[in-house]
């Protein structure tokens, strides 16, 4: 099996990486929801050397964020769980933050729903949950090409599609988490930190 590739996470993996570098700086562990390639992981765990990033996704996925962390030899990153958020059990010990990249548009909103909920049970007290990807704005979707991409998605799966903020922001607040950050990121994305309180 060759081993997998996504030419956004090598895009969006700096800007990202700048905003992780200062907000996790005194962590010690992050669970990553939805790993995919398993890239993000390895460029995040070498730009974080001081904490332990766990990957976790569906098992088919598995196989190619083991090559990549096979491939990079790194000690600070933990072998995939298995974890999608609706079916399987979360790990039990508390991480001091959580990461998930381009995972809420695709998901159905009831599961976005129970990742929210289970989110705020696994972050240790003042843990953050740190979410990327394409956002809407009081139901307002300003950039072309995230129209289009909203659209392309609403067609495969009528479930799927851009989140609206204010609707994510809710679910935080009612799972005890307040927003702390709103980040611009390149190709029209945000990367949303909220705090457990």
């Amino acid at each position: 099996m060759n081993k997998p590739f996504s030419q956004a996470c090598e895009n969006n993996h700096s800007p990202i990486g700048a905003v992780l570098t200062r907000l996790l700086s005194t962590s010690a562990s992050v669970l990553e929801l939805g790993s995919g390639t398993g890239q993000h992981a390895v460029w995040f765990a070498q730009q974080l050397p001081h904490l332990h990033w766990q990957t976790s996704d569906r098992m088919e996925n598995h196989s190619g964020i083991n090559q990549w962390l096979d491939e990079s030899e790194l000690d600070n990153i933990g072998a995939p769980i298995a974890l999608d958020v609706s079916r399987d059990a979360w790990p039990t010990e508390p991480f001091d933050a959580v990461f998930s990249s381009n995972t809420a548009h695709i998901m159905a909103w009831p599961e976005v729903e129970i990742m929210f909920s289970r989110v705020a049970g696994t972050l240790s007290a003042g843990g953050l949950f740190c979410l990327y990807g394409p956002m809407k704005y009081s139901g307002v979707i300003t950039e072309e090409s995230n129209r289009a991409f909203d659209h392309r998605l609403k067609a495969h799966n009528p479930r799927q599609g851009i989140r609206e903020f204010n609707d994510l922001d809710q679910l935080a607040l009612t799972a005890g988490m307040s927003l702390l950050e709103d980040n611009a990121m390149p190709a029209n994305n945000r990367l949303l930190v909220w705090q457990k309180l």
